[in-house]
């Protein structure tokens, strides 16, 4: 009897840690939490790239942008900053946010909480010191949120968000099924996630694809109506 209270303690707080996790599923977390999705000013889409800085694919997403006259949001995982700090304060001197992806990428559910408030704070120092701004979101590896990761997360002053929209442009993909990709979720008000960084990607230099892919989801934005901009004009009005 005291043997299964206690298994039944422990599922229960396994199932309380490991909870947020169910909000990975995108339609399950637009239509709870749409914030957190990313859902913001209907008038606008949100842009951001995971898993740099990169010493090759986070220049030429800038330069792309640069092009597009779009500013965008970059969080950053604190591996990368501490390796390429020179690129991080590249994003933010071209006007764009940094933000905060963790510093390693390994997924939350494997990792004990002090493991994950170690890792989020050490990422938080990594990027302000390379960068010299102060970072406000968060998004956790692979979008996996445990109670350890909003807790390490509202400790260090960062607002967590996720997605509406991704390209799966780490997988070895075209250009062209890149943007179909985000085009079939992208919504007014959505946000999209794309990678300026190869280095937990499937494929070597998928960053190059999503560069070509960004004038074709500047058609998609045209189509929707809408301005394209970093999370802190899409979520802060």
């Amino acid at each position: 009897m005291i043997r299964a209270t206690a298994l039944g303690v422990a599922a229960t707080a396994v199932a309380g840690w490991a909870g947020p996790a169910l909000l990975r599923a995108r339609v399950l977390r637009a239509a709870v939490c749409p914030e957190l999705a990313g859902i913001g000013r209907p008038g606008s889409v949100a842009l951001t790239f995971d898993d740099g800085p990169d010493p090759e694919g986070t220049p030429a997403v800038l330069d792309a942008l640069d092009r597009l006259g779009w500013t965008a949001t970059f969080f950053m995982l604190g591996a990368q900053v501490n390796r390429y700090p020179e690129v991080a304060a590249a994003v933010v001197a071209a006007g764009h946010e940094a933000a905060v992806h963790g510093f390693s990428h390994r997924n939350h559910l494997a990792r004990g909480p002090a493991d994950v408030h170690r890792d989020v704070a050490r990422a938080v120092a990594m990027v302000r010191a390379a960068t010299g701004a102060r970072p406000t979101w968060f998004r956790p590896p692979y979008g996996v949120l445990t109670l350890g990761s909003l807790s390490a997360a509202r400790r260090a002053g960062l607002r967590p968000v996720l997605w509406t929209a991704w390209g799966r442009d780490w997988e070895p993909r075209s250009p062209a099924q890149v943007a179909d990709t985000v085009c079939g979720q992208l919504r007014p008000g959505g946000t999209v996630l794309l990678h300026d960084s190869d280095c937990v990607a499937r494929m070597a230099g998928s960053w190059q694809t999503t560069v070509q892919a960004l004038p074709r989801l500047a058609e998609l934005a045209d189509q929707l109506g809408c301005t394209v901009g970093p999370l802190r004009d899409h979520l802060c009005q």
